[in-house]
């Protein structure tokens, strides 16, 4: 399959991938779908395993040693924020006037508290900062949250300089000169079950190359891009944005274990093609259920993913 940014956008089949049960934990992650884009083209495939791998170690080291799956998934998505092949923090997309607007947010299935930011500007890691929003504010959502704020609550800041990378300057100024129809997007995210049975979700993105200032997704939007809910899933999205928020993505899957029972691989099938596949949307999300099952689901082209199947470490790019 075409791995690069020039890969044609229109949804595929829907390619998925079911774990056995896991009594203990179970970690799973993305790192966007759709594939690299084409300043990144000449990136080893290994340096998008190495970076999937380094994510992927960060949370399970937390869930070996008995920490929760909200930490698991902060943690994960923190080093892809760190990774400047990934759509999120720094090497994150640019907007249409050349500035890195971020938005994150994490979701804890035990009990049910949520935070998220969007345009965030600040921050060094807007995952760190959604979280912050969910601990120790009265709010959920909070957007273009100030430097003031990022300093107070004693997170790391860092300059718009830290975030843009040359890779990313040279996709706008293609996109801009050729208004390429190529998907623009991408996200990282991570699921996680504990080994007490909670689960947990976390997604932190750049939006889409050459987006209007001010544009927001659905990572931040609780219920189409993140969701988790102990007893049920966790879900982290990634994709055409606009899509995953009209059809609540996350939640529609949640909703279809709830009330019609139904499995997680069957629910996140139905969604992916009512939601998306029949409105010419493409994308793609890792889940986690009650009982450590790990589905993870695209119809975009490719998909970056990390998972454990069978006891083996499965990189998919």
């Amino acid at each position: 399959m075409p791995r690069d940014e020039e890969a044609i956008a229109a949804p595929r089949s829907l390619q998925l991938v079911e774990t056995e049960p896991r009594n203990g934990y179970a970690l799973a992650l993305h790192g966007g779908a759709g594939g690299r884009i084409h300043e990144l083209v000449s990136e080893s495939r290994t340096s998008f395993e190495d970076g999937l791998g380094a994510a992927y170690e960060a949370g399970t080291t937390i869930l070996r040693a008995g920490g929760t799956a909200l930490d698991a998934v902060c943690a994960a998505v923190e080093q892809l924020e760190n990774n400047p092949l990934f759509n999120a923090g720094r090497g994150a997309a640019l907007t249409a006037d050349g500035r890195v607007e971020l938005d994150a947010a994490v979701m804890d299935g035990g009990s049910g508290s949520a935070g998220a930011v969007a345009v965030s500007r600040f921050a060094k890691n807007p995952i760190r900062l959604a979280r912050t929003v969910m601990e120790r504010s009265r709010h959920l959502l909070l957007v273009d949250p100030s430097e003031e704020l990022v300093r107070t609550w004693e997170l790391d800041s860092a300059t718009q300089e830290y975030f843009i990378t040359d890779a990313r300057v040279k996709q706008l100024a293609r996109i801009k000169t050729r208004q390429a129809a190529a998907p623009r997007h991408g996200t990282v995210g991570a699921v996680a079950r504990d080994r007490a049975g909670s689960v947990a979700a976390a997604t932190s993105t750049g939006g889409m190359a050459d987006q209007q200032e001010g544009r927001v997704g659905d990572s931040p939007v609780i219920g189409a891009g993140t969701y988790a809910r102990n007893g049920l899933a966790a879900i982290s999205c990634t994709g055409d944005g606009e899509a995953f928020i009209r059809g609540v993505v996350a939640y529609d899957i949640a909703a279809r274990m709830r009330y019609l029972g139904a499995g997680l691989a069957d629910a996140v099938r139905s969604t992916i093609e009512t939601e998306l596949t029949a409105k010419n949307a493409s994308g793609g999300l890792v889940s986690v259920d009650a009982d450590g099952r790990v589905v993870v689901a695209h119809n975009s082209p490719t998909m970056f993913a990390a998972f454990e199947d069978d006891g083996r470490l499965i990189l998919m790019t």
